[in-house]
């Protein structure tokens, strides 16, 4: 599936009536173009990055020496070929010699179109993703809301398993800055379950959950504990479709970047805190008593070092 960063740019193409033919496109824009999806393994990435970087020898290699230069198994190079949406390793490889010949030629498609190397790409990728964000804050009424009944929910549970563990600390731990119960799950299974099963018999009456690529089956089936004990659920991930986001009863789609063997969450990050920017607004003299209290406690401990 495409990124939504594609998705958008492939719904401006046709709303402006034009589209890019390929042969515009630099060899690497175009490789960037066809290997840019979120849910690529790892390893399926150090494929794609092997490729964008020796394009010229890599198109002509046999699967068996593909494998043997990336450091992988040929079933690899086989699944990565599917996965970027080919029958199999020799449709890919036509694709890639098609690539590659235009590069060997020379003129316009060999040349970089902004001469950024793969840190720089993946630069620009997040702040793509970022725009897209600010332009979906246009209209923060959702947000609002959300952030409002986020704050009433006592107590909030915060979900994030595998890599979406990190979001949900995050967010978690600023939450408790002015939330007086916020209860984080990042472990899966009957220990998920039983937490949000805890956590509805206490009074809560929502979860936050996190759902970055690859999307971990246990996320799927704790949020559908979630919403069979009576919990409501708002999702922030990196797609509007999907199994999980179909469970979720407010989804927060924003792009990932994906340009990198692991993903960034630039815009995700941002998405967690315009929300628990939310939470602040909702119950602004709880939110200044708790920060008050908290600064108080820091300085009598010494939490943090002094400037």
């Amino acid at each position: 599936m495409p990124s939504p960063q594609h998705a958008r740019a492939q719904a401006s193409a046709i709303t402006s009536g034009k589209t890019a033919p390929e042969a515009e496109a630099s060899p690497t824009s175009q490789l960037r173009a066809l290997f840019d999806r979120p849910r690529l393994s790892p390893g399926q990435r150090r494929i794609a990055q092997y490729l964008i970087e020796h394009i010229t020898e890599a198109a002509f290699l046999s699967i068996t020496d593909l494998a043997e230069r990336v450091g992988v198994s040929q079933p690899s190079v086989t699944r990565f070929a599917a996965a970027v949406g080919f029958s199999g390793y020799p449709a890919l490889r036509e694709k890639l010699q098609s690539i590659a010949l235009g590069t060997l030629a020379g003129g316009p498609a060999a040349a970089e179109d902004n001469g950024s190397n793969e840190l720089q790409a993946a630069v620009d990728a997040e702040i793509e993703n970022l725009e897209n964000l600010r332009r979906d804050f246009a209209d923060p009424d959702q947000v609002i809301d959300i952030g409002r009944k986020l704050s009433r929910s006592t107590p909030l549970t915060v979900l994030g398993l595998r890599i979406s563990a990190s979001l949900a600390e995050y967010f978690a731990y600023a939450a408790r800055r002015v939330h007086p119960d916020v209860r984080l799950v990042t472990r899966g299974g009957s220990v998920a379950y039983d937490a949000l099963l805890q956590s509805h018999a206490a009074g809560g009456t929502w979860v936050l959950a996190f759902s970055m690529p690859r999307h971990a089956q246990e996320t799927l089936t704790a949020v559908r504990v979630a919403r069979h004990a009576g919990l409501k659920v708002a999702l922030i991930t990196d797609l509007a479709l999907g199994p999980v986001a179909d469970e979720a009863d407010v989804v927060f789609a924003t792009g990932t970047g994906s340009r990198l063997v692991f993903d960034s969450y630039a815009a995700p990050g941002v998405m967690a805190a315009a929300l628990l920017q939310a939470m602040t607004d909702a119950d602004p003299e709880r939110t200044q008593a708790r920060l008050e209290e908290y600064e108080q406690v820091s300085d009598q401990h010494q939490f943090f070092l002094r400037d």
